[in-house]
């Protein structure tokens, strides 16, 4: 496991139903923007069978990240143990996975919709992995 000041890195899963939009989103913005603070996996109850194309595309335009090259669609039980569950808001049965820490960032499935809808939640992802990271660095994750 990755050390962060002497200590291990916490491990945060983003969960999702199809594990193919904005769980992937958020995992491939943990590594870009946070991968000094925590690890990160993504997961679904349902996994679909690829990464969503609009995702891939427009992650790759923003970010210059290319998720298909290292993420693909996962079911939970590929996950290691981990401290941190977030769910993606989209009305994922809370899975019985056991952690330290869980939340949910209530956000909109931009899947089938124009590429502003995507905007929005990535820029929403961005926000709330900044702040999920800072919380973390500060030993303020409840709050």
């Amino acid at each position: 496991m990755e050390q962060h000041n002497g200590q291990q890195k916490p491990k945060v899963a983003f969960l999702c139903v199809h594990n193919s939009c904005r769980s992937q989103m958020a995992e491939a913005l943990r590594k870009k923007l946070a991968s000094d603070v925590f690890e990160s996996y993504s997961a679904g109850t349902e996994p679909a069978s690829r990464i969503n194309a609009q995702a891939v595309r427009l992650m790759q335009q923003v970010y210059g990240i290319q998720m298909e090259e290292s993420q693909y669609n996962k079911p939970l039980s590929q996950l290691p143990p981990v401290d941190v569950v977030v769910t993606m808001g989209c009305n994922v049965q809370r899975p019985t996975l056991p952690c330290s820490h869980r939340e949910d960032w209530g956000l909109e499935d931009p899947s089938g919709k124009e590429d502003s809808a995507f905007f929005q939640v990535m820029d929403r992802i961005e926000e709330k992995v900044l702040d999920l990271k800072r919380r973390i660095q500060r030993g303020k994750l409840g709050q």
